[in-house]
């Protein structure tokens, strides 16, 4: 057994996410607020999923389109309104 195998043997395979606890880990993901273990996991997934991948760059641009908005802040409890439904897919 070479010492590169060795290495690979050790390594823990990642966790096998599917896409809706991908859709929910991605805000967390965007702030850095992931384990390296559930960064491993979700791009493992990314990689393999044009659908997520898709949806990460949908919402990398539309994070970008707000910051370049200017306007006031959301008053919190309106926020938190909007994220839960965005989070549950409620319209």
């Amino acid at each position: 057994m070479t010492r590169l195998s060795r290495l690979f043997r050790r390594r823990p395979a990642p966790l096998d996410l599917q896409c809706r606890e991908v859709v929910e880990l991605l805000d967390d993901f965007l702030e850095g607020a992931l384990s390296p273990e559930m960064i491993m996991a979700l791009e493992h997934h990314l990689a393999g999923c044009d659908g997520c991948t898709t949806y990460l760059e949908q919402l990398r641009a539309a994070i970008a389109l707000a910051a370049t908005t200017g306007e006031k802040a959301l008053p919190p409890a309106l926020e938190q309104e909007l994220l839960e439904a965005f989070r549950t897919g409620r319209s």
